[in-house]
């Protein structure tokens, strides 16, 4: 090459040279395992953000303080609703189960249909009386254009109209979520917003005698009231979709639910606002 005269052992230096350069270029472009570690993403949410990534999964982590739980995912004409959270508590579908997978859908990556409950003869009922719980949450997910109807509640008959009946998350007249329970007095919390748009909602009550109660609706605490530490002493069976709410204010002339229904659960415990929020993000 005219202008260059190396001797043949510089020659081979920069040869040497040259070729570590093209190893480091090609280090720093190749691609390597940590390229494909992106977060897996569905809809909005991220499996990176999300502690759960789907309803049952989240519910799942907290079935040691379960009463029951159901997924309500069983097919049109089924007579039980099974108690995945190993306590046996199967439930009963009176009236007919109707199944629909409707979209979008409550949990969107968990399998199933949900239940559609007609507004007149649709609910479960649990099969054990339970004597006096004081410290409980209560949670389903929801989904309705009516305003009124029981959700979930705590009545002292397992099927018929409860003479006795607290411990009740319903929908007033107004389409607003209310947790009501009794003690010689009725003590409600109700959320400021409605819930009857026709669009999937999740709703969480807690009541216990440190915490008061407490309302929770798509993850946030929406009401509260320290002071109402107590429910009425009395025994009975917790049901979804159907008792009365009669004395309750705000109550609709149909105790029924009318909509549909997907994971309901009654715990033992408080869940905490943690416990909460990780359950509500998972079905986003």
């Amino acid at each position: 090459m005219r202008g260059v005269r190396l001797r043949d052992g510089k020659v081979v230096a920069l040869v040497l040279v040259l070729a570590l350069v093209a190893v480091v270029l090609l280090a720093q472009f190749a691609p390597t395992r940590s390229a494909f570690s992106a977060k897996v993403t569905d809809s909005s949410n991220t499996a990176g953000t999300a502690k759960d990534f789907t309803c049952s999964g989240a519910i799942d982590d907290d079935l040691t303080g379960a009463v029951f739980a159901y997924k309500l995912g069983e097919a049109t004409g089924a007579k039980t609703a099974v108690d995945w959270s190993g306590k046996g508590a199967n439930g009963t579908y009176q009236g007919t189960m109707t199944a629909a997978t409707p979209s979008p859908n409550a949990c969107p990556r968990d399998p199933g249909s949900s239940y559609v409950l007609n507004g007149g003869t649709s609910f479960v009922s649990t099969p054990t009386a339970v004597k006096n719980p004081t410290t409980f949450s209560e949670e389903v997910w929801f989904k309705t254009t009516v305003a009124g109807g029981l959700l979930i509640g705590f009545g002292s008959n397992q099927v018929a109209v409860s003479g006795q009946h607290d411990r009740q998350i319903y929908l007033n007249t107004s389409g607003q979520l209310v947790f009501g329970a009794y003690n010689n007095a009725v003590q409600v919390v109700t959320s400021p917003a409605s819930y009857n748009d026709g669009a999937w909602h999740h709703v969480v009550s807690t009541m216990s005698a440190a915490t008061g109660m407490r309302l929770y609706a798509d993850g946030v605490l929406v009401a509260s009231n320290t002071a109402y530490t107590l429910p009425e002493n009395a025994t009975g069976y917790w049901r979804v979709g159907y008792d009365t709410t009669t004395g309750w204010p705000g109550t609709a002339n149909n105790y029924s639910f009318t909509g549909s229904m997907r994971y309901a659960a009654v715990y033992s415990t408080v869940l905490s606002q943690t416990q909460v929020t990780n359950h509500y993000v998972s079905s986003r």
